[in-house]
């Protein structure tokens, strides 16, 4: 595929994922301003190197692989503590409505959250989420059945009938 074509199948790939990349890295950074940045960026980077991409099949794992790099390249450079942002912009709420599963996301490790937010947030098959981490799919379904079993233990401690 030449050059512009491919640049151009990654702009059209870029407009139609920017949601599910903006929600990727809010999941990241729990901030609306830092989301936007790192999508910005992550956009930036696809674009100028559109052409190192070998298959137009693979455009869409190498674009989650880009903002999930540029995320976690941000948290480095911003040690921080970063606070939970409000869900409501303009009065539209936002697509992760479940504020007590986002706070429980923070129990999870980097990777253990990405494998959730793929799977569940933007329904990955864990065969995608394998190829975007570069992981064997069994390893990938470890993760998530233990990033399953940290979050229910989070989301239930302290209910009626919770046994620690």
């Amino acid at each position: 595929m030449r050059a512009e074509a491919l640049q151009k199948k990654v702009e059209e790939i870029i407009l139609d994922s920017y949601e599910a990349m903006y929600r990727l890295a809010y999941t990241y950074v729990r901030s609306e301003e830092d989301a936007l940045d790192i999508v910005q960026e992550s956009v930036y980077k696809a674009i100028k190197h559109s052409a190192s991409v070998k298959q137009e099949s693979y455009i869409k794992t190498w674009l989650w692989r880009i903002v999930m790099n540029t995320a976690l390249d941000f948290i480095r450079k911003d040690r921080k503590e970063i606070a939970v942002d409000a869900f409501f912009e303009n009065g539209k709420e936002d697509s992760y409505r479940d504020f007590d599963t986002i706070e429980a996301l923070k129990v999870l490790t980097e990777k253990e959250k990405t494998v959730v937010v793929l799977r569940f947030f933007e329904d990955q098959k864990l065969s995608e989420i394998a190829k975007i981490l570069n992981e064997n799919t069994n390893t990938v379904k470890t993760i998530l059945y233990r990033s399953l079993r940290k979050l229910k233990l989070e989301l239930t401690e302290g209910e009626p009938g919770y046994e620690g």
